[in-house]
C-alpha cells in the first residue's frame, strides 16, 4: 500500500488557534503561556495532544501519568509541542452497571475534545478494556493523525507455586470455592497474588487484546502490545511514539490512510492466532464503523475461522503476557500469519513501512508459548460466528476457549429471564438442571442489561461443580470476559430487550448447538415461534433521562458493534469558528 506525505512545512490546524498576533490569537496564547510556557513552541510546530486515560479508578492506567513524560520526551526531541489533556477513563472493574456503557460517551467525548481544541495529531494513552476501543474511535471519527501507546499487562501472579491469571484464575477459584475446593479464607488471600504490579490483566482477556488489536491494525509500533508496565522498554516504546507522531502530522498520516479494510482483516486473523477475546468483535465492528470500513460478522467468521491458536497464553493455554513478550511478543505471532499466507502484508503502519517489513526479521524464543501451527491450540481458531431461528442476526463463540465435547450438543434449556433471576435460582438446589441442560440468560445486551455486561459465562451450579463439572453450554445476548473460558455462546442478535428470539425461549425446550456448521437452532415448531414472538411485549423499560436513556435509545445491535447511532461515520475535525 503507498502513502504519500504530504508537502512540509504547510499551516497547521493549531496555527488558527495560536499563529498571528489578533485578538483571538493572544486570547489562546496568552492564557497557555501562564503555565510558563516560551513563546517560540507558537511558531508553527506540530502541536500533539497525549489523550491520557489515567485515572486512580482505573488501575490498569493507575501508571498512565508516567508514561506521559516518557510520551513527552520524545514529541519535544521531534520538534513537537506536546500537551497532556486527561479523557474519559472507562474502568472496567469499577464502573456499573458496566464499563461497557459508556464506551461510546467516552469515545465521544474524546472526539469533541479532539476536534475542538488546537491538536494537529494525538497519542492516545490507553491500557484498560474499554480505553483501547473508545479512544480509537475518536481518532476514527476526528481523522487527526494519531498512535496508540498502550501501558501494557502486569507481572504473572503467583499462589502457593501456581502461575496466577488476572481474571481467568478469579473464575477458577470462585467456582472452586462453590464446588467445596477451596476456602473462602484461601480465596481470600489468593487476592494479593492477582494483581501485584501495575499494568492490565496479564492474560490474553480484552485488554491485551485490544493491545493486540491496536498493533495488528497498523495503530500502534510495532511490539506495543505486549512489553510489562513495569519493563523499562515500556518506556522506550512511549517516548518513541512521542518522536513519531511529530513526523505522522508532517507527512499529514491520519487513521484513514491505516484503517483500510485489509488492516481490519489483519487483525481479525492476528485474534484468532493469539485466542483473542470475543471482546474484540464488537469493538473492531464499532472502529470499522467509525472510519467507514464495511466490517461484518462474515468478515470475523470468513477471516478467522482456519486461522490455528498458536499463542499459548490464558484463558486458552497455560503463560502469560509476560512469557508472550520474552518470546518475541505480537510481531512473531504477525510474521507466522504472513508466511502462511494470511497477512496482507503491505498494509501501512504508524511507523510509515508496511506490516510486513515491520516483522519479517523477528524471530521466536520459545515455541512452547508461540506454538508451530502442528502444535496449535486449535487449528481452527479465531471466533464462529454461528445463525440459525435463534440467532438471525449472529451470534459468537471462541473455540479456543470452549470445550471440544460441548461443540456439537443438544440440550434442554433452564431459562433466567435476566442477570437478577440468574442471582437468585443459581444456588438452589432444588434447581431442575444437570450438565446436559443449556443455560439461557435473556435482557442482558445493549439494551438490556443496560451496556451489555460481561455475565454471558455464567457460573454453573454448585450441585453440578460439585460432580466434577466444569463446563456447560450457555448463551446469552450478554458479553464475556476476555479472561474468562467454557462452551459459551455470546451477542445473540438481535438481543432479548430488542425482541429478538432468545426473548421467547422457555424452560424446557430443545437447543441445538452446531459450532463446525456454525448453527443455533431452537428446536420449535416455525409456527410456534412466530406465534411467541407475535404476543412478546417489552419488559426492559427505558431510563428516565441522562446519558442511560441515550445510550438505550440510541444503541445498535451488537452484530454491528454496539455504536450509538448518530456516531456512525468519520466527520472529520473542522476547526470551526471562534467565539471571542
Amino acid at each position: 500500500m503507498t502513502f504519500k506525505p504530504a508537502a512540509w512545512p504547510r499551516k497547521l490546524r493549531s496555527q488558527t488557534w495560536f499563529g498571528g498576533t489578533s485578538k483571538d490569537n493572544i486570547y489562546h496564547r496568552g492564557w497557555m503561556r501562564n503555565q510558563g510556557l516560551p513563546v517560540d513552541l507558537f511558531d508553527g510546530r506540530p502541536v500533539i495532544g497525549i489523550l491520557n486515560t489515567w485515572s486512580e479508578l482505573t488501575p490498569c492506567n493507575a501508571h498512565l501519568r508516567d508514561l506521559a513524560e516518557k510520551v513527552k520526551y520524545g514529541i519535544y526531541e521531534a520538534g513537537g509541542f506536546p500537551v497532556e489533556v486527561p479523557v474519559f477513563s472507562t474502568s472496567e472493574s469499577a464502573f456499573r452497571p458496566t464499563a461497557m456503557m459508556f464506551r461510546n460517551l467516552a469515545a465521544m467525548a474524546v472526539e469533541e475534545a479532539m476536534r475542538g481544541q488546537p491538536m494537529d495529531g494525538c497519542v492516545l494513552l490507553v491500557g484498560c478494556d474499554k480505553t483501547t476501543p473508545s479512544l480509537l474511535m475518536a481518532a476514527a471519527s476526528t481523522d487527526l493523525p494519531s498512535i496508540v501507546v498502550t501501558g501494557g499487562p502486569m507481572l504473572n501472579g503467583n499462589f502457593r507455586g501456581e502461575r496466577v491469571g488476572s481474571g481467568t484464575h478469579l473464575w477458577k477459584f470462585s467456582e472452586a470455592v462453590k464446588a467445596g475446593e477451596m476456602t473462602a479464607a484461601e480465596f481470600a488471600e489468593a487476592e494479593a497474588s492477582m494483581s501485584r504490579s501495575p499494568g492490565s490483566c496479564n492474560t490474553m482477556g480484552t485488554a491485551s487484546t485490544m493491545a493486540s488489536m491496536a498493533e495488528a491494525l497498523g495503530m500502534a509500533l510495532s511490539g506495543n502490545a505486549a512489553i510489562p508496565a513495569v519493563d523499562s522498554r515500556r518506556r522506550v516504546m512511549a517516548h518513541m511514539s512521542g518522536r513519531r507522531i511529530v513526523q505522522m502530522v508532517k507527512d499529514d498520516m491520519k487513521p484513514s490512510d491505516i484503517l483500510k479494510k485489509e488492516a481490519f482483516e489483519n487483525a481479525i486473523r492476528t485474534n484468532g492466532a493469539i485466542g483473542g477475546s470475543t471482546n474484540a468483535v464488537i469493538h473492531l465492528l464499532a472502529i470499522a464503523g467509525r472510519v467507514g470500513v464495511d466490517l461484518t460478522l462474515d468478515d470475523w467468521d470468513r477471516c478467522g475461522r482456519d486461522v490455528p491458536t498458536i499463542v499459548n497464553l490464558m484463558p486458552s493455554g497455560k503463560y502469560l503476557m509476560e512469557e508472550f513478550f520474552y518470546a518475541g511478543g505480537l510481531p512473531v505471532v504477525i510474521k507466522r500469519l504472513g508466511e502462511a499466507g494470511l497477512l496482507h502484508k503491505d498494509a501501512l503502519t504508524v511507523s510509515g513501512e508496511t506490516m510486513w517489513d515491520q516483522v519479517k526479521e523477528v524471530k521466536n524464543w520459545n515455541e512452547d508459548v508461540i506454538l508451530p501451527t502442528d502444535k496449535a491450540l486449535t487449528q481452527s481458531g479465531g471466533v464462529a460466528v454461528l445463525r440459525g431461528n435463534l440467532a438471525p442476526l449472529g451470534a459468537v463463540l471462541k473455540p479456543s476457549a470452549a470445550t471440544p465435547a460441548l461443540m456439537v450438543h443438544r440440550g434442554r434449556a433452564v431459562v433466567f429471564e435476566d442477570i437478577d433471576d440468574y442471582k437468585a435460582r443459581i444456588n438452589d438446589e432444588a434447581l431442575d438442571i444437570d450438565e446436559t441442560c443449556v443455560m439461557v440468560l435473556k435482557n442482558c445486551g445493549p439494551k438490556g442489561y443496560p451496556g451489555m455486561a460481561e455475565v454471558g459465562n455464567m457460573g454453573l451450579p454448585p450441585k453440578v461443580l460439585r460432580r466434577g463439572i466444569t463446563d456447560m453450554v450457555r448463551i446469552s445476548d450478554a458479553r464475556m470476559s476476555g479472561t474468562a473460558y467454557g462452551t459459551v455462546v455470546l451477542h445473540t442478535s438481535p438481543e432479548a430487550a430488542a425482541g429478538g428470539p432468545l426473548a421467547v425461549v422457555r424452560s424446557g425446550d430443545m437447543i441445538e448447538l452446531d459450532v463446525p456448521n456454525r448453527r443455533l437452532h431452537l428446536d420449535i415448531p416455525e409456527t410456534e415461534l412466530a406465534a411467541r414472538l407475535a404476543a412478546w411485549t417489552p419488559t426492559v423499560k427505558a431510563p428516565d433521562g441522562g446519558y442511560a436513556w441515550l445510550h438505550h435509545a440510541h444503541v445498535q445491535g451488537a452484530d454491528t458493534g454496539a455504536d450509538l447511532d448518530f456516531l456512525k461515520g468519520c466527520r472529520g475535525n473542522p476547526v470551526g469558528k471562534d467565539s471571542h
